[in-house]
């Protein structure tokens, strides 16, 4: 459909279950009602779809995350199949925590790049476009032959602990690969600027060998873009205490929290440990120095735009 019919297009919001808590948040935001939309499983556990309300013609929105279990993808890909044969002028995927990242090259014999993978599932299912926060490479937008826009949850970092009063902060980069991140929240926040000497001789286990940077009586923050085990987290905070750090603070885009995650930050010696919602947290996984913070205005902020036709390029960059 061309640019100027499909402003005139009738906005709708789909949610699957994988964070219904942040959809309606969403929703609530742009004053826009979830589409009704019927979610079920066979015996078998096969999922069933069907879309409740008339979406033909509609600018229809997706909002999914694909964090596991697998069924949260199937369940994505399901409800643009039944989108796009209900005859949608146009399907985006708002996938606020784009799954099966992390393999994103052939680094060793006989391995998937599940990542690659995914872009084709999403692209091949009939999406036509996908808005996603804090991927774990940016090189996945590469993956997509769509639009791609790429959001970041440093805006709400940044905000928040803006409003708090930090000791001669330093943010702390926990590997090589989120030092750019890293760096971007020291210059924002107007803080020195450390990192941690790694290894991780296996998936989910790390290894802290040394910090590089001036942390002593000093306020730290740890950025990373997700906590899954929370083994490097948990590690990082422990040797920028031994090496006399004050107040420790930790923040992650995607809270994951597997396995002995929710135990080993319950036990850990930091201060706050920021999470946004891109990802469902249960009350059960929740503990005492866990703050979640919402980026449900921002993808709200990004969906009103798209479907506008406005730019979304004020939302991409940290304040």
């Amino acid at each position: 459909m061309a640019e100027g019919s499909l402003s005139q297009s009738k906005l709708m919001l789909l949610a699957g279950s994988s964070n219904h808590p942040l959809a309606e948040e969403i929703s609530s935001c742009l004053e826009q009602a979830l589409c009704e939309v019927t979610i079920r499983r066979f015996a078998d556990g096969e999922i069933f779809v069907r879309i409740d309300e008339n979406v033909r013609g509609k600018d229809v929105f997706i909002i999914q995350s694909t964090n596991p279990p697998a069924e949260n993808i199937l369940e994505l890909l399901i409800l643009t199949d039944a989108a796009m044969r209900a005859s949608a002028a146009r399907i985006t995927a708002v996938i606020p925590y784009y799954g099966y990242a992390r393999q994103d090259r052939k680094d060793q014999p006989r391995v998937a790049i599940s990542a690659k993978l995914m872009a084709n599932l999403i692209m091949r299912a009939g999406i036509d476009r996908v808005v996603s926060i804090d991927f774990h490479q940016h090189q996945l937008q590469g993956y997509f032959d769509i639009p791609v826009d790429h959001l970041y949850a440093a805006p709400v970092f940044v905000q928040h602990y803006r409003q708090k009063t930090l000791k001669d902060l330093v943010v702390v980069a926990p590997d090589v690969g989120s030092a750019k991140m890293a760096r971007g929240f020291a210059t924002r926040l107007d803080a020195g600027f450390a990192i941690i000497d790694k290894r991780r001789p296996a998936a989910n286990v790390a290894e802290v060998l040394n910090v590089v940077g001036e942390v002593e009586g000093r306020d730290c923050l740890i950025v990373d873009d997700m906590v899954d085990t929370a083994g490097t987290l948990s590690g990082a905070v422990g040797a920028l205490r031994d090496l006399g750090a004050n107040k420790v603070y930790c923040c992650a885009s995607h809270p994951l929290l597997s396995g002995p995650a929710v135990e080993r930050l319950s036990a850990a010696p930091v201060t706050e440990i920021a999470v946004v919602n891109t990802i469902h947290v249960p009350q059960e996984r929740r503990f005492e120095t866990l703050k979640v913070l919402s980026v449900a205005p921002l993808l709200a902020k990004a969906i009103r735009y798209i479907h506008s036709g406005e730019s979304v390029s004020s939302l991409f960059e940290a304040l």
